[in-house]
């Protein structure tokens, strides 16, 4: 059976690693000077090399090359049975399946006992985040006190579930997402080794689909190299189900130009000719987010050739600032609402129109109580009560009679004026 390209080409040392170059740079130094601490915290997005630089430091803690700096060499005996999965002393655990205390608990068990073959225990523990609580605490006591020989390697995708006292017992190692031009050097690289044929532009798009996951990239090349040694643009739009770049374009030069009808054209020749429409509107952000860099003069943030650069910038020309931040918003929503739609042109026609739309400018109401304007009253005569109080000197006390009830206009009139 044959091997996946991305466990095939799976990097064996440290100059075959691909970005994350704060990372190499620190382990390097702690191998060449001995300071090898007992506990490694790797969190990052998928596929960006974490338990694949957990496996190079297990190499590079027990290769047996005299020369640190040259360690891990891939060639001693140890280097060579860990790549072949034959090393005990190397234990991974896939926390996302093994979860419970009772496996953390058979770890700790096993710990103190010396390791056959090398020099460390190495004990990588994938998707850490997802162990219960209790299995967390049961690893805690054994982080905290480790018998020399162990070393930890904790990875994980969300390290903000990862309890702050196991955190602190670690070194943390932040991994990024790999770069346009990373994935496509390293995608090029494993085309020359296995004898296939790529364009360029099809690579581009294979790096642009992957989102910085080196992972997904080699598995997306992998898929299409199963359909032929050659792999052409078109052929990659239609198997990874992206849309022609020209039918995106042609909506960007329709919100430019102010022109629905052909925009709406653009998206339903787009749909039509069997674009996946989430896909085709995530192209279509990509692209007013790089018009939109282009014109605040911040291209330089994007990798573009020299023919999309100029594209790009005429486009810039002749869309307004705030019509490209709404068609942002607009058409990622579209994406989002893209999932369970049984119309997949009808969110992206939406966004399009929605877009080309003058916003509305909203009426501010500054009066919490309608104010109801009348006729001047009136003026009502001095209450009984009143005159009783300023002539008590001088007359008899007359019995105090209710006061007239107060006329309708009269109580719209207060209101008003203390609104």
């Amino acid at each position: 059976m044959a091997q996946a390209l991305y466990r095939k080409w799976r990097p064996q040392t440290f100059d075959e690693v691909s970005g994350q170059e704060h990372v190499l740079q620190t382990l390097r130094n702690a191998i060449a000077s001995g300071r090898i601490a007992h506990a490694y915290l790797f969190s990052g997005p998928r596929g960006t090399g974490k338990t694949t630089m957990a496996r190079l430091l297990a190499k590079a803690v027990n290769c047996t090359n005299p020369d640190l700096s040259a360690r891990p060499d891939n060639t001693c005996a140890i280097c060579t049975a860990i790549a072949d999965g034959r090393m005990l002393d190397l234990v991974e655990l896939d926390a996302a399946s093994n979860r419970g205390i009772d496996e953390i608990r058979d770890l700790r068990d096993k710990i103190n006992f010396a390791p056959g073959q090398s020099r460390y225990k190495v004990y990588i523990i994938d998707e850490v985040h997802m162990l219960t609580e209790p299995a967390f605490n049961a690893l805690l006591k054994t982080l905290e006190e480790p018998p020399p020989h162990a070393i930890f390697v904790l990875a994980t995708t969300d390290p903000q579930k990862v309890p702050a006292t196991i955190v602190s017992r670690c070194q943390p190692f932040g991994f990024r997402r790999l770069t346009l031009g990373e994935i496509s050097s390293r995608l090029q690289h494993l085309v020359d080794e296995e004898g296939l044929t790529a364009e360029a532009g099809a690579l581009t798009l294979i790096a642009r689909q992957a989102t910085g996951s080196m992972r997904d990239a080699v598995s997306l090349l992998d898929q299409l190299a199963a359909g032929g040694a050659d792999i052409t643009l078109d052929r990659a739009q239609t198997a990874l189900g992206a849309g022609s770049l020209r039918w995106v374009s042609d909506v960007l030069d329709a919100l430019g130009h102010v022109d629905a009808a052909g925009g709406l054209n653009a998206i339903n020749h787009a749909i039509d000719s069997g674009a996946d429409a989430r896909q085709f509107a995530r192209q279509i952000v990509e692209q007013l987010r790089a018009v939109m860099l282009i014109k605040l003069g911040e291209g330089r943030l994007i990798d573009l050739s020299n023919e999309q650069r100029s594209q790009f910038e005429a486009q810039a020309a002749r869309l307004e600032l705030d019509r490209l931040t709404r068609a942002i918003k607009l058409f990622n929503q579209a994406a989002s609402d893209l999932r369970g739609g049984w119309q997949p042109q009808l969110p992206l026609e939406l966004a399009l129109i929605e877009s080309l739309q003058q916003p509305t400018v909203a009426t501010v109401v500054t009066a919490a109580v309608p104010v109801v304007r009348h006729a001047p009253q009136p003026a009502a005569k001095p209450h009984p009560v009143v005159e009783q109080h300023q002539s008590s000197m001088t007359a008899p006390v007359q019995p105090v009679t209710q006061a007239p009830a107060l006329p309708a206009e009269s109580v719209h009139t207060v209101g008003a004026a203390f609104s």
